[in-house]
């Protein structure tokens, strides 16, 4: 719980409500992206990015709190 994680890949569609579909090699998982930790990033899903993910875990699921985007070059 609590855990600091990245992940790379792409951000492949809004779901409303600051969450977002993130896809990579592994599959998909809905991430959680306040919108001051966009910090002015703009993605589109072609675009690669890196994100620094605080992992919470309950004993139903597990969220994915996103603390900061950046482009992967």
């Amino acid at each position: 719980d609590d855990t600091l994680a990245k992940l790379q890949g792409f951000i492949v569609k809004s779901l409303g409500d600051e969450k977002y579909e993130f896809r990579d090699n592994s599959g998909t998982v809905t991430v959680e992206i306040d919108n001051d930790d966009w910090r002015g990033v703009e993605s589109t899903p072609e675009t690669r990015v890196e994100l620094l993910v605080e992992v919470d875990r309950n004993w139903k699921k597990v969220e994915m709190d996103v603390e900061s985007v950046r482009l992967v070059p």
